[in-house]
């Protein structure tokens, strides 16, 4: 694992913290309110009691797609199919940013709150994926994860989550640390899409900064030549903090939340 400095590393460890805040606040909203997730994600078609078959079944459900969706993404990999993915992420960012903002449009009292969450969801959506702004990309991932996390809270119970969690540390551990796939996934992701499902902090020593702001000014408004970049031996550092380490603990912790209407217990996993 690459050591980053203490600066960085707060600050990741920051907008970790602020994303699970954002999430329980979110998920809280909806639960406490009973207001209908957008975009066709309601609950209507579940049963009100819900038994353990049902929470199993979904579990089972939940991994299988989660399988499927990754061996997916490593076929359109292989095939180089980055408008696709793009498009993907496009769709899914869009969705669960307008859920998070509706839970403000809402308390704003806007007129069709879920409609004006959407469209601003689908405009930073696109800045986003087609614009590349690493400002958009950050303050964007605060915002995404609450709102996949929100859909999922309700379909899952304590014993389930935690087997979730387990299964989920297992795999990070086969895909890191055996096979490298997570490792291939987040190279493909920055250097072919231009975006990363996580949060993404570039960075460099106070002798790259010195350097690279002496030739900004030397090509001023023109792109700055690789070769030059090369033999200058200017390194960008990157931190990352992959989306998958932040969206499970929220679910966890809305699950948490739902389950014993508290907050404080749904804190121990965020904390802890």
């Amino acid at each position: 694992m690459a050591k980053h400095t203490a600066k960085i590393t707060l600050i990741l460890l920051a907008m970790f913290i602020a994303t699970q805040l954002i999430g329980l606040t979110v998920i809280n909203f909806y639960l406490k309110d009973n207001i209908k997730i957008p975009y066709g994600f309601d609950e209507e078609n579940l049963p009100v009691e819900k038994d353990f078959s049902f929470y199993l079944k979904f579990l089972v459900s939940f991994v299988v797609s989660l399988g499927i969706a990754i061996v997916l993404v490593l076929l359109l990999m292989k095939i180089q199919s980055v408008w696709f993915i793009r498009g993907w992420f496009f769709v899914v960012i869009s969705l669960a940013l307008g859920i998070t903002l509706t839970a403000i449009t809402t308390k704003l009292n806007l007129i069709y709150p879920s409609l004006f969450a959407l469209v601003l969801g689908i405009f930073l959506a696109f800045i986003k994926v087609f614009r590349r702004n690493i400002i958009v990309h950050n303050i964007t991932e605060l915002l995404i994860y609450p709102g996949i996390a929100v859909i999922f809270v309700a379909m899952f119970n304590l014993t389930t989550i935690m087997i979730l969690l387990f299964l989920i540390s297992a795999y990070d551990i086969w895909a890191v640390w055996h096979t490298g796939i997570m490792q291939k996934m987040a190279k493909f992701q920055i250097n072919t899409l231009g975006i990363f499902s996580g949060f993404f902090l570039p960075y460099a020593s106070k002798e790259t900064k010195e350097k690279i702001k002496l030739l900004k000014l030397k090509y001023k408004d023109k792109e700055i030549p690789e070769s030059i970049v090369k033999r200058k031996k200017l390194k960008i550092s990157l931190a990352i903090l992959g989306g998958g380490d932040v969206i499970f603990l929220i679910i966890a912790a809305g699950v948490f939340l739902k389950t014993f209407h508290s907050l404080y217990a749904s804190l121990t996993i965020v904390l802890f």
